[in-house]
């Protein structure tokens, strides 16, 4: 549905400074795929889903989306996908089923396919009785989920959503994906998103792209990254006598890396925490040097960008360090 290669864009600012929002990316998504684009903000992800969607040019490099060139096909492009971007796509003094409709009849269908097409959608994600209200009375969630509709309006098989629940409390966040997540199924859609929420890509997408400084930095299951690129951490509370020789005990632990201690505190990544728990006891209690409290913390998607940047994505966002 998606194949880039090389895909760059560059940014003139103030006419003599180029800005290299995005360096060079490749990259392949299956039909089907749930994929989820993370990065700090700076990282080039809305610029690329505004490539892919055919907003703007890119300054080199190829991306083709569901079959079609995103230079020489644009409004082919167009017509097989879906976006919803960060900001409200209906007119505030507009109607919600006048909206819909009219979305409807740009893509090209007749008055009543329109009508009945934005009447589904209408039902299905629970705007039905809102269908006479203009946009500018509904709540943050509604219109998020309005957003959703009319990038539905056309069935497409791909669909772009840019950071869909931002700014969503997390019930209206919950609700929207739970309407997502049923959109998707019912139509068999490919879904790219990008987000800020780590644990909407966790759980939900089969994939998981990370992106820094306009590049693609890791790809692929978010289980995979957190094992290879960060592991699960035990925490340990030992006497300070038996410190030193707890951590040698941790040490022999298979794949055991970043072993640190702090106070009564011993901290310490494995690739199987449940499984290299027991063990490490096991072996305290056999050299009489016990082990107070122990629990496992498994990684999460903020552990990986950690270990990939230096730095953590909350910190990336907050700082605005990352690049344009």
């Amino acid at each position: 549905m998606i194949s880039t290669r090389e895909l760059t864009k560059d940014f003139v600012v103030n006419r003599t400074e180029t800005v290299h929002a995005v360096r060079g990316i490749s990259l392949d998504v299956e039909p089907g795929e749930l994929v989820a684009v993370l990065g700090p903000n700076g990282a080039g992800k809305t610029t690329t889903l505004r490539m892919l969607t055919t907003l703007i040019a890119p300054t080199s490099g190829t991306a083709k989306v569901a079959g079609y060139d995103v230079t020489s096909d644009p409004s082919l492009v167009r017509r097989q996908i879906g976006y919803v971007g960060q900001g409200n796509g209906a007119g505030h003094s507009q109607r919600v089923r006048d909206e819909l409709v009219g979305q409807g009849v740009i893509y090209g269908l007749d008055s009543r396919s329109a009508k009945k097409r934005a009447g589904e959608l209408l039902e299905s994600l629970e705007l039905a009785d809102l269908a006479n209200r203009k946009v500018s009375d509904l709540s943050g969630g509604q219109r998020r989920r309005l957003d959703v509709a009319m990038g539905l309006v056309h069935a497409p098989g791909l669909l772009f959503l840019d950071e869909p629940s931002t700014g969503l409390d997390p019930q209206n966040r919950a609700n929207l994906w739970d309407h997502i997540l049923r959109m998707r199924e019912q139509y068999s859609m490919t879904i790219m998103l990008t987000t800020h929420y780590l644990d909407e890509a966790d759980s939900m997408a089969e994939r998981v792209v990370v992106v820094d400084h306009g590049e693609v930095i890791a790809d692929d299951t978010a289980d995979a990254l957190k094992a290879e690129l960060a592991g699960d951490q035990l925490i340990l509370t030992v006497a300070p006598g038996n410190r030193t020789r707890v951590a040698e005990l941790a040490k022999q632990l298979p794949g055991a890396k970043d072993v640190v201690a702090d106070g009564d505190q011993l901290t310490l990544r494995v690739a199987d925490g449940p499984a290299a728990l027991p063990e490490l006891i096991a072996a305290s209690q056999r050299s009489a040097v016990p082990i107070a409290t122990a629990q496992v913390r498994r990684p999460t998607l903020d552990d990986v960008f950690l270990n990939l940047t230096g730095r953590s994505l909350r910190e990336a966002d907050s700082t605005g360090k990352a690049a344009a």
